[in-house]
């Protein structure tokens, strides 16, 4: 339904109230057992639903809308009213309302990382309810605020309303080359700042802001060029070095990658790649980072204790490969034991049914001969029989 649409809803029993019916209750008269329902509906107002984070564990529904489309972006102050509360309603804080607004800078870490997100989305003069899990409040650590105790794992609920924002002094668009690169330079030293800290994952975000001051599509004077390749380049590293720690390795390749080439000879790109290589057990492309990174800087120690974990694994892997293998043929060596005492059983048996035809073959010939045989004797024996019946009468003939 869209806003302000009125329709009739025709509701069958088993998407209503089934067989059991419901009591009259509050006013409301009783209804019968398998009945079917008229609903009429207006869509009075709409609450939009926004899931911050990707991941449903931070989602703002919008009470009322903001004005206009600029959002607060990281760095930027923001002033707020809010309140947050438990699950049960039970208010822990109240932020903006007792003498001025609640100012905050976005991306550090200030408030709630849900917090923090949630207020990124909003628009000026928004308000939002924003309910927040343990992941992005305060996971499993136990919370003190204003004598009310917040428990470890506990989903928070904040509603805030984002009253404006100090936006930056000038969009990028309207730097100058000059102030572009001094931006890039001050965001990447904050990711350094961030990154010593071990807070990788703001490190890697504020590396790639970093960047984007400094893009290709950006025009630079050639004085510039050498500057503006440095700081990219430096920026490229850094946020692979993050992504490591992370263990994002395909985007560390894909970073080292980029360095590469513009600087097919830098060696830390070749020594992180390698790592990232390494982690996705790829050996055969980490052996040849590591070679050329030698090759180009034979006495770095880093990449020669890289080298030496490498072989290591190379010799793991070289023995899981020859057990494999070793099983492989085993298995394929059974198999053709099997196969050829099968065979040897199907010929026998074969060689059995070709004997027992002819055996038998030579039983159903054998009463015909001896028949054919007997035949022949009878019509002997009577051919003999009568000769020698014959035989007196010539003797007598020649006598007389």
């Amino acid at each position: 339904m869209r806003r302000g649409e009125r329709a009739v809803v025709t509701v069958q029993p088993q998407y209503a109230f089934g067989e059991q019916g419901r009591d009259a209750e509050d006013g409301f008269p009783s209804i019968p057992p398998n009945a079917i329902l008229n609903i009429d509906i207006e869509l009075v107002s709409l609450k939009p639903v926004v899931d911050v984070t990707g991941d449903m564990k931070v989602i703002k529904k919008i009470l009322r809308a903001g004005e206009g489309t600029r959002r607060p972006r990281d760095g930027e102050t923001v002033q707020i009213r809010c309140i947050g509360m438990l699950e049960d309603g039970t208010v822990f804080e109240k932020l903006g309302f007792d003498g001025g607004l609640f100012e905050f800078i976005l991306d550090e870490e200030q408030v709630t990382a849900g917090l923090d997100r949630a207020v990124a989305t909003m628009l000026k003069g928004e308000l939002s309810q924003v309910t927040v899990e343990p992941e992005y409040a305060f996971g499993n650590n136990e919370i003190k605020r204003d004598n009310i105790t917040i428990p470890g794992c506990t989903t928070l609920m904040y509603e805030v309303e984002l009253v404006d924002f100090t936006k930056q002094e000038k969009e990028l668009q309207e730097m100058s080359a000059s102030e572009k690169i001094e931006a890039a330079e001050k965001t990447k030293n904050s990711g350094n700042e961030l990154y010593k800290s071990g807070k990788f994952h703001r490190a890697a975000k504020k590396y790639d802001k970093a960047i984007n001051y400094i893009n290709d599509d950006e025009p630079f004077e050639h004085g510039e060029e050498k500057v503006v390749k440095t700081l990219r380049t430096s920026c490229w590293l850094n946020h692979a070095a993050c992504c490591l720690k992370l263990r994002e390795f395909q985007e560390t390749i894909g970073l080292c990658s980029k360095v590469l080439y513009i600087e097919s000879c830098n060696v830390k790109a070749l020594y992180r790649r390698a790592q990232a290589y390494i982690e996705y057990s790829d050996l055969d492309l980490a052996k040849l980072d590591i070679q050329k990174a030698l090759e180009i800087d034979p006495h770095n120690r880093e990449v020669k204790a890289l080298q030496s974990t490498l072989r290591k694994l190379q010799v793991e892997s070289n023995k899981r490969d020859a057990k494999l293998y070793a099983n492989m043929f085993e298995r394929m060596s059974k198999d053709a034991d099997v196969a050829l005492k099968k065979l040897k059983v199907e010929k026998a048996h074969s060689d059995d049914e070709s004997d027992d035809a002819s055996v038998h073959a030579m039983i159903i010939e054998h009463p015909k001969r001896n028949e054919a045989e007997k035949a022949q004797e009878e019509v002997r024996g009577d051919t003999e029989h009568q000769a020698m019946e014959a035989e007196p009468s010539l003797a007598n003939a020649t006598v007389t």
